[in-house]
This record gives C-alpha cells, sequence and structure tokens, in this order.
C-alpha cells in the first residue's frame, strides 16, 4: 500500500513531499514531465484496442512545476512552465519517479 502525503511544495525546480512516514522526496521538473500520465504522453486506446500516442516533445528551455492541485485523495495534477497539464501523478507514481526517476510510468 503506497502511503500519502503530509505536505507537498514546489521548491525551485523539484516537488517536494513529505510522506506520512517521515520521509521527504524531491523530484526534478524534467523528470516528472518526462513520465507524465496523460494521455498524450502515454497514448490512450480507441474502441478497437488501438493505440494512438502522440508523444509531446519537451521544450528546449528549462521546464519548471508552475502550480499544482490535489485530485481527491490519491493524486495530483501538475501545471508546467510549458502549459502541460493533463497528467494526474498518483502518490504510487511519485513514490515511484522518487525513488528511480529513469523508470517508465
Amino acid at each position: 500500500m503506497t502511503i500519502s502525503p503530509n505536505r507537498i511544495e514546489i521548491v525551485g525546480n523539484y516537488l517536494a513531499i513529505q510522506w506520512q512516514n517521515g520521509s521527504e522526496a524531491f523530484i526534478d521538473a524534467k523528470t516528472l514531465r518526462t513520465h507524465s500520465p496523460s494521455a498524450e504522453n502515454k497514448g490512450e486506446t480507441d474502441i478497437f484496442g488501438n493505440l494512438s500516442k502522440h508523444t509531446l516533445p519537451l521544450p528546449k528551455k528549462e521546464i519548471r512545476v508552475s502550480t499544482f492541485e490535489k485530485v481527491g485523495n490519491y493524486a495530483v495534477r501538475l501545471h508546467f512552465s510549458d502549459g502541460h497539464s493533463t497528467g494526474i501523478y498518483d502518490w504510487k507514481l511519485l513514490d515511484k519517479l522518487s525513488q528511480n526517476p529513469d523508470s517508465q510510468n
């Protein structure tokens, strides 16, 4: 079972998370943007089961997390400096990215 965060903040170019067990995680904006769980990034299947994937290119300039909003008690929606804001990052994904930034979502 994935634990929930006590606190989430944007600190510089990182999303800082304090988990309920007292541990802390810092995930850089580029990692978060690269592993966005949005349909735009991961793709989505149509009614016939065909995967449509239109990977959004990362901007050449530095990417930042501009703001975030909680989604229920299970996730956050991140808003990036390039305008991307359709990915919903659940606690399990954030925990995974904090431990292994090169992991796939």
